[in-house]
């Protein structure tokens, strides 16, 4: 299917988010839309997709013919469908149930006709799927394949993926990929939303930029990646050095601790953390990391072993009184966790400071958040409300409620579904942090980022723990073997 986008425009209230956009997406190609966090992207995909309507006097052209797209429902109709960055799927549900929503024809479908057709798509596109299991079962990666299949199975012509790397393992992006490349071939079209320069050059047959809301250019192969760094943010950025530790005193030791749950046996881990180190936990989505930090932050609670911060022994004691010690946590889901939707600025950053009083002052609260959001960089107002704010402006807001002063600061993908400047920003506050004496722990499934700022790292697999490893002298290569269960003989004794 032919796309074409004629003179987009989006307000929201005094933001233009989208600015005279004209962008024409030939049928069979897989379309590249790279812009950093807030470039409108996502809401120009949005208004294509039928989640937002955009301003009067835009036009969407399906295949020369104009169309006016009112909801998701009426794009699917069309042949539009759209994979989030977060499947919008249902998790205690059966994979065949999850497949079938959206699907007209009455309350009680066919599910032995339904589950033929769900069978043959996934052997078409090499999916190993049982249409009885649960869907929380599944990592995102294969979270993302269902959904591609239900798209398809509704007759979708149009693939639009939000940020589909951000939170797959390298294994399961491959894979998606070679499912991606089979669609060009069957007159389906891709756009492929993102911001990580190496999966749009490896993937997509040609490449537009927004950056402010405007299509600022467009390239194809051969891609060079100073011009597309250039385009996203109308300068040149680099990584710059990594910035070794100066370790202070230890902050958080562990001594043989065990964690268990359903699926996963992790036992006699040991590790200490110095005053300003900073810990990177690698590993495939369900390997365990997250069961651990959230034991660094008294959210799991240890069946064996002992936790100590600053020599204070907290075992099996609760999050507030790991919270009151000086320990944060900031978790991947932002507004499901971490962020309270409804609520703006000025309500995070007073309920986040200890109380002063029976009454919250509106004025010093009003204060705090224009000082929090000048510091931070936050895009926003003090009104803004949390769900209204791009990914990294929420990111940011989470960084800015962080209490001072800090011992351990634990953080999910930091900054999952960011460009490379939100990362460079965010990850030198962090780095205050640890000039400060706070340490931190965090997990990314980003090898690039872990070997970047982390000073040692712990790799998980299947219930095992490595001894630490010093990020300075591993490579992504060495990484990722260990990541996929290779060359842990050379790690030292590991954790089973």
């Amino acid at each position: 299917m032919n796309v074409e986008l004629k003179n987009i425009h989006k307000h929201f209230g005094t933001v233009h988010a989208n600015k005279a956009i004209n962008l024409n997406i030939p049928t069979g190609t897989i379309q590249g839309i790279l812009g950093e966090n807030g470039a409108g992207k996502s809401t120009l995909m949005k208004i294509l997709s039928g989640f937002i309507q955009p301003d009067p006097g835009s036009e969407i052209i399906l295949d020369g013919k104009p169309v006016v797209i009112h909801s998701p429902a009426d794009a699917i109709k069309y042949g539009i469908g759209m994979l989030h960055q977060d499947p919008l799927d249902f998790p205690p549900m059966k994979l065949l149930d999850n497949f079938l929503l959206g699907l007209s024809g009455g309350l009680f479908p066919n599910r032995k006709e339904a589950a033929q057709d769900f069978n043959l798509l996934a052997r078409e596109y090499g999916f190993s799927f049982d249409p009885e299991s649960y869907v929380d079962s599944l990592t995102v990666g294969e979270r993302q394949q269902l959904e591609i299949m239900r798209l398809l199975f509704l007759g979708a012509r149009v693939f639009i993926l939000d940020e589909p790397t951000t939170g797959i393992s390298a294994g399961q992006k491959e894979k998606l990929f070679a499912t991606l490349k089979k669609f060009p071939d069957q007159a389906m079209t891709v756009i492929f939303v993102s911001h990580k320069l190496e999966d749009v050059e490896h993937l997509c047959d040609r490449v537009a930029v927004l950056r402010g809301g405007v299509l600022v250019g467009e390239t194809k192969p051969p891609y060079v990646t100073s011009k597309l760094v250039a385009m996203m943010f109308g300068k040149e950025i680099t990584l710059g050095a990594r910035q070794p530790a100066q370790a202070g005193d230890v902050v958080l030791s562990l001594k043989n601790i065990s964690l268990e749950d359903v699926r996963l046996k992790i036992k006699n881990v040991d590790l200490e953390v110095r005053a300003g180190e900073v810990i990177g936990l690698a590993g495939m989505e369900g390997s365990g990391q997250g069961m651990f930090i959230r034991a660094c932050a008294g959210l799991t609670r240890p069946v064996g072993g002992r936790i100590s911060l600053n020599g204070r022994d907290l075992t099996g004691k609760s999050y507030h009184t790991f919270k009151r010690a000086g320990v944060n946590f900031l978790p991947a889901a932002r507004l499901e966790e971490g962020l309270v939707p409804g609520l703006n600025l000025i309500d995070h950053f007073v309920l986040a400071e200890e109380p002063k009083g029976i009454f919250i002052d509106r004025a010093a609260g009003q204060k705090l958040a224009e000082d929090r959001i000048q510091s931070f960089n936050i895009r926003g107002t003090p009104l803004s409300t949390v769900e209204s704010l791009s990914g990294g402006n929420q990111q940011r807001a989470e960084l800015a409620l962080l209490q001072t002063p800090l011992s351990l600061v634990l953080l999910e993908h930091p900054t999952r579904g960011l460009d490379i400047e939100s990362v460079i920003y965010i990850w030198s506050k962090l780095k205050e942090r640890c000039k400060q004496g706070a340490s931190i722990i965090f997990i990314s499934s980003d090898l690039e980022e872990i070997l970047q700022y982390s000073d040692c790292l712990l790799v998980f697999f299947s219930s095992k723990v490595s001894q630490p490893i010093d990020a300075s002298a591993t490579s992504v290569e060495e990484l990722g073997q260990l990541i996929g269960g290779k060359g842990w003989a050379d790690t030292g004794d590991e954790h089973a």
